[in-house]
């Protein structure tokens, strides 16, 4: 596996320009692509690209897998477009070794479509294991992930918004739990009260570290 960055948008509002987490991703894009102007960068829009949720459907669909081809009923066509589609998001999530994640906080946790895109990618024998010992993540080869995240309230001053802020604990500990221990993120909070441009200069100037350092990141595999 070569280098390759992968932008997760988990902003509903796509391209928006007045976003503050998606301009600090475009400010980290700017500075990364400077300093690696040949390694491959795909995003995927988690509110524009089909990222399935795990429904009815779904869990109908991995019922009949879980007894095997030609031991159960044969997937409707509808179940094998919508499963198909989560294999294609969980390869493009694997063929990665960086991963930048920009949102916005929801009510103290992430956006519902990042919730789905989890689960596209906690998927047992892909990237966890579970074994009599416990559970085992699978991507152990050095994997970096930075988090973007913007909010209107601040949850660094140890007190009950700190508690509350499930987002950031929930992303560290599920890329944690699939062997990703190189975890970073980037807080442009305050928003709804604070100075917003030195709220962008503090958040861009992070940005810019983490680029130079997410480009001395190299893969372990060849």
């Amino acid at each position: 596996m070569k280098n390759k960055l992968l932008v997760i948008n988990a902003h509903p509002k796509v391209e928006s320009t007045t976003s503050f987490s998606l301009q600090v991703l475009s400010h980290f894009l700017e500075v990364y692509k400077e300093q690696n102007p040949t390694e491959p960068i795909e995003q995927i829009n988690l509110y524009d690209d089909q990222v399935p949720a795990v429904d009815a459907t779904v869990l109908s669909a991995w019922e009949k897998l879980a007894k095997g081809i030609g031991k159960g009923e044969p997937l409707t066509e509808n179940e094998a477009v919508v499963t198909g589609r989560m294999t294609e998001v969980l390869s493009q999530f694997k063929s990665a070794n960086k991963y930048v994640i920009a949102l916005p906080l929801h009510n103290f946790n992430i956006p519902s479509k990042l919730k789905d895109y989890m689960d596209n990618i906690l998927i047992a024998h892909e990237t966890v294991q579970y074994t009599d010992a416990g559970s085992v993540g699978l991507l152990t080869d050095g994997r970096s992930v930075l988090v973007i995240q913007s909010s209107g309230g601040v949850y660094t001053n140890d007190d009950w918004y700190t508690e509350v802020e499930y987002s950031h604990k929930y992303l560290k500990s599920m890329f944690n739990f699939m062997g990703l221990e190189d975890y970073q993120i980037i807080r442009a909070q305050g928003t709804a009260f604070l100075n917003k441009n030195d709220i962008l200069k503090h958040a861009k100037e992070e940005a810019a570290r983490a680029a130079t350092k997410l480009s001395a990141v190299t893969s372990y595999l060849a």
